[in-house]
């Protein structure tokens, strides 16, 4: 959720599938899209208002739905207002208002989105669900989800690139979350073992969150020696260059 800006920091190159997946699934919504998001620009509607919303739609659909064990409903409330990410970045884009603003309140506003999520995954392991260890691993892969964006931007932050394709970035981990969440919920329909969806899927991605850190930590120490002897190099062909001027 959010407004896209071109400073938003620079990102790991995507592989060719993911890359021609974003491409044709966001041109495809933003032509289904934009009228929509005309039409609220002419009712007085801010992007940051429609990211607000679809935040607070967000943390709704999961605090309220899955502590309860209606995976399937929650689902369907979270993936609405998901929509919401390319709404207020295509009003963001007709007004030409992209801003740094923008995508700090992007940026902020979707880690209390998975915050929400993996934490009511936790709140119904840890009540209705009734299986510590699996509220446990809910919890990690809240934590970890964090962790992982915050190295990212600590990196980007001291001036590195963070140039790794991690095994599970946000999008993995939402999608692969959200679809296992929704017919898990099918389970309540009377479809029988599909319960199992939300346990496995919830195991992926604390693993594969645990991966994607260690990835970015061992990247950013490269980068970050690589930097600093980049830097040395030039600090001694500077001494060099002084002293022969000096002569």
């Amino acid at each position: 959720m959010g407004q896209p800006v071109a400073s938003r920091g620079r990102a790991a190159t995507p592989t060719v599938g993911k890359a021609m997946l974003n491409k044709y699934a966001r041109a495809f919504f933003t032509r289904v899209l934009t009228p929509f998001a005309a039409f609220l620009i002419r009712r007085g509607v801010s992007p940051d208002t429609v990211t607000l919303l679809g935040t607070a739609g967000v943390v709704a659909g999961a605090l309220v739905f899955y502590p309860m064990g209606e995976f399937f409903w929650g689902t369907v409330v979270i993936t609405l207002f998901v929509f919401s990410d390319l709404v207020d970045g295509n009003m963001a884009r007709q007004l030409g208002r992209s801003s740094r603003w923008g995508a700090f309140l992007d940026s902020t506003l979707d880690r209390v989105a998975d915050g929400a999520i993996f934490g009511g995954f936790a709140l119904w392991y840890a009540g209705g669900g009734d299986d510590i260890a699996l509220c446990a691993v809910s919890i990690f892969c809240l934590a970890s989800g964090q962790v992982v964006s915050y190295t990212k931007a600590r990196g980007e932050s001291i001036g590195l690139p963070v140039a790794v394709n991690g095994l599970v970035e946000r999008a993995e981990r939402l999608v692969i979350s959200l679809v296992a969440a929704g017919f898990a919920g099918l389970h309540k329909f009377g479809v029988p073992g599909i319960q199992y969806l939300l346990p496995v899927a919830l195991w992926i991605v604390a693993v594969g969150s645990l991966v994607t850190l260690v990835q970015r930590v061992v990247t950013v120490r490269r980068e970050s020696a690589e930097a600093e002897a980049a830097a040395a190099a030039q600090e001694s062909e500077n001494a060099s260059q002084g002293r022969e001027a000096a002569k």
